[in-house]
């Protein structure tokens, strides 16, 4: 297995961070991996441990504001900012690797920042994994923190709104202690902005879903703590693909690369890729 890493320049020519992992020999697939909140490239080890001896490279960016890329931890000055950057780098992929299957696998956040870009932008990938994606604002957020939140993003964006409860992200208390401690994750609590930002991008995959006609499937903790379980059942109806599957996984949190039932949840997705190859 081969490691590589560096930076190029994003939107706002932001410094971002990404690294690659390969296999010995040409990739029979490319895995281009999506973050999720707070979190960073590196935290997909099982991801990366399970494919890329099968032949599957797996590439990975920070985002802005996020592990070793530049940026204000927990802010984003529009949700836009999130999808063009990762334009620039999938095309960067795309030059390198051409005419190889390529699968985006966004998680969380990186759900929806994933499902955001393919609205405007499938050519070029042959599917998507999307894993406990945030398109839906949980019941228990009322319209009056809804509203509180727009008008602080206005007036004053980078005040700090919301944090992330970490015991929700995985079952294992291993995974728990190790995202705790891990320098490169964020503890801290998001701004409005992002917030907010976040929530129009949730109203735009809710409303254009249908655009969205490559082949897809998506997984979903069914004890998932951090984003509502509706949410993905919601996205599976609205998706235009004819090409959909949906797994929900009983019992299990958010972060089911994470989880101890890991490797099953691999194996699908393995076998998923395999079947689109």
């Amino acid at each position: 297995m081969k490691h590589r890493e560096g930076f190029f320049r994003g939107v706002g020519d932001t410094r971002i961070y990404y690294q690659s992992w390969l296999p010995e020999d040409s990739p029979t697939a490319v895995l281009l991996i999506i973050h999720g909140l707070a979190e960073h490239s590196g935290r997909y080890e099982n991801i990366v441990q399970y494919f890329v001896p099968r032949g599957l490279a797996v590439y990975g960016i920070d985002h802005i504001g996020h592990g070793k890329s530049s940026g204000t931890r927990g802010y984003i000055k529009r949700f836009d900012d999130f999808t063009h950057t990762l334009k620039i780098y999938f095309d960067m992929i795309f030059e390198c690797q051409p005419d190889i299957p390529s699968f985006l696998v966004g998680h969380s956040l990186g759900g929806l920042i994933g499902l955001t870009y393919l609205i405007d932008h499938q050519p070029g990938l042959t599917g998507a994994v999307v894993s406990g994606p945030g398109v839906k604002v949980p019941d228990t957020i009322s319209a009056l923190t809804i509203f509180s939140g727009n008008v602080l993003s206005f007036l004053m964006p980078r005040f700090r709104l919301i944090g992330l409860a970490a015991e929700g992200i995985s079952r294992d208390p291993a995974v728990v202690r190790a995202y705790l401690n891990d320098p490169l994750v964020y503890t801290g609590k998001i701004t409005a902005r992002l917030a907010a930002e976040a929530l129009k991008a949730m109203n735009r995959v809710t409303a254009d879903a249908a655009r969205i006609t490559l082949p897809i499937i998506i997984l979903q903790g069914g004890a998932d703590r951090l984003v509502d379980p509706a949410g993905a059942r919601m996205l599976y109806e609205k998706i235009g693909a004819s090409d959909k599957t949906i797994k929900i996984y009983d019992g299990l949190y958010h972060e089911v690369f994470n989880e101890p039932e890991h490797d099953q949840v691999l194996t699908d997705v393995g076998a998923w890729i395999e079947a689109h190859l």
